[in-house]
């Protein structure tokens, strides 16, 4: 036995030199993960003259913090739409994730009755919409949601992709002897769905979950598109038209003499603080990683092996 095992250890060991070529491919491919990042950092960090004459360098000969210091002038403004930010990205995140488990879970049971025609209904719109116009006219018009958060949260709720996923995952890997089980035991339908099927599927549910966070995180084109006042104004977007104002005083002499003789400085940083923009929009969403990680690669494998 011990010499079968011995066998099988030969067999499947890696040798020296094919290990080193490996690990050496893997810290290659990290280095270009990691270095394009700190390399943001970094010109986030370097005075504005230096990156126009130099370029961008890891290792810049003037540093300068003044892309923070202009992002921050109206500090009050970034921290209220970080704020709207945060809470649009939590509790949207919260909210799509158990309404598309909700819709979810009845389309893969088996006992289901329409479970093909909703499924069609949620595959259906993967590939054909109603278009911008009815689209806005149903959230500013029929809902009345415009310069609302409602309106940065609830087009963003159900993902037809997502749906799909959860759905897969639900029907293959939760036995349906177990629900059978649960129901001889006096469950209900919600019982079951609290109880048993949502912890057994933290995997997707952590996936989805992030994947929506991100989505939320990273949205601007909401804020363009509903929110017309400053105090519902989310962070992505508050950036986003900062470059923008950036762009025009910078290309646009008139404006820039105008802003110097209001008072206004025309010392703008153009690119420096497109790259703390970068850092400020990426540091948060960081940390969201960690608390997914110990699910994300099971849950990426939904649906890829049977059995």
């Amino acid at each position: 036995m011990q010499t079968a095992i011995r066998a099988g250890r030969g067999v499947n060991a890696v040798k020296p030199a094919t290990n080193v070529v490996i690990n050496t491919f893997f810290w290659l491919y990290t280095a270009s993960c990691v270095l394009p990042l700190l390399l943001v950092v970094t010109v986030s960090l370097t005075d504005e003259k230096t990156v126009l004459v130099k370029g961008y360098d890891f290792f810049p000969t003037k540093w300068s913090g003044y892309a923070y210091e202009f992002l921050f002038a109206d500090w009050t403004q970034m921290l209220h739409s970080f704020g709207v930010s945060v809470f649009t990205t939590v509790v949207g995140t919260a909210i799509s994730l158990v309404v598309m488990a909700l819709y979810a879970y009845p389309i893969s049971r088996a006992d289901f009755p329409h479970r093909r025609s909703f499924s069609f209904f949620m595959f259906f719109t993967m590939l054909f919409n109603g278009g911008l116009v009815p689209w806005y006219l149903v959230y500013t018009q029929l809902f009345d949601w415009k310069n609302t958060l409602w309106s940065l949260m609830m087009p963003l709720f159900v993902s037809a992709f997502f749906v799909l996923i959860l759905r897969t995952f639900f029907a293959n890997t939760i036995p349906p002897a177990l629900i059978e089980s649960a129901k001889i035991d006096g469950a209900g339908e919600l019982g079951i769905f609290l109880r048993i099927i949502m912890p057994l599927s933290l995997p997707v549910l952590a996936t989805v979950a992030l994947f929506q966070t991100l989505n939320y995180w990273n949205d601007w084109f909401l804020s363009l598109v509903f929110i017309t006042t400053k105090e519902n104004v989310n962070l992505q977007f508050l950036m986003y038209k900062t470059l923008l104002d950036i762009q025009f005083l910078s290309a646009n002499v008139q404006a820039a003499q105008g802003m110097a003789q209001a008072g206004g400085s025309l010392n703008l940083p153009t690119e420096t603080v497109r790259m703390a923009m970068a850092v400020l929009a990426i540091g948060p969403i960081v940390f969201a990683y960690p608390f997914f990680q110990k699910y994300f690669v099971k849950g990426l494998t939904v649906g890829a092996v049977k059995g």
